[in-house]
């Protein structure tokens, strides 16, 4: 059976103008149709749950729209060709937030992600890691500022503690692994040498 033997038409039966096709695995579309194709706003729902309102353009979800995942998580924000593209914003049910950039499905760009413990972290993502230079805000009131590499410190960074004191200097794989000590006066505490820490 066709397509255009399956669309049920709320109008007519021209291939145009709001509609509903039911796919054979379960999933449903509910919207605006040209050419007997999903084009314009509507509701694709699959059958396992999951659910996005929004644009579609040549029977892809391009445009703006809202993705509902089965774990209760939320998108808002950008679509091209099917995947998430674009500007958006990303909401757990914990109230974990990413609000950025987006490319193929996944963080990459400028970004901004809120943890639902109060801290977070401001800076570049590539393909869903903290990668380039960012900020990360942790609980306990300390700051990191640098560079990330996969999700980690990684190359040269400051991280400043609640208490006032420093770290300057190069990171490895989320360790400080070669720079000074401060405390919060300017004076040096000491070193950190391959890792490993060297009083002053």
């Amino acid at each position: 059976m066709s397509k255009k033997e399956q669309v049920i038409f709320l109008s007519n039966e021209s291939g145009e103008g709001l509609g509903k096709f039911t796919f054979p695995d379960g999933d449903t579309y509910e919207g605006e149709f040209k050419d007997w194709d999903m084009n314009g706003q509507g509701t694709y729902t699959w059958s396992d749950g999951r659910k996005y309102v929004g644009e579609f353009k040549d029977g892809e979800r391009t445009g703006q729209g809202t993705f509902y995942y089965t774990d209760g998580s939320v998108y808002v924000g950008g679509f091209k060709d099917g995947e998430i593209n674009g500007q958006g914003t990303w909401t757990s049910t914990d109230g974990e937030k990413y609000s950025g950039e987006f490319k193929d499905g996944r963080e990459n760009g400028q970004g901004t992600l809120t943890l639902p413990t109060g801290g977070g972290y401001v800076g570049e993502y590539r393909d869903g890691e903290r990668t380039g230079q960012g900020t990360f805000y942790y609980t306990d009131g300390s700051v990191y500022v640098g560079e990330f590499k996969d999700g980690k410190e990684h190359g040269q960074g400051t991280n400043i503690w609640s208490n006032g004191n420093k770290y300057v200097g190069e990171w490895k794989d989320g360790k400080e692994w070669n720079g000074t000590i401060y405390d919060k006066y300017g004076n040096k505490l000491g070193k950190i040498v391959n890792g490993k820490m060297i009083k002053q």
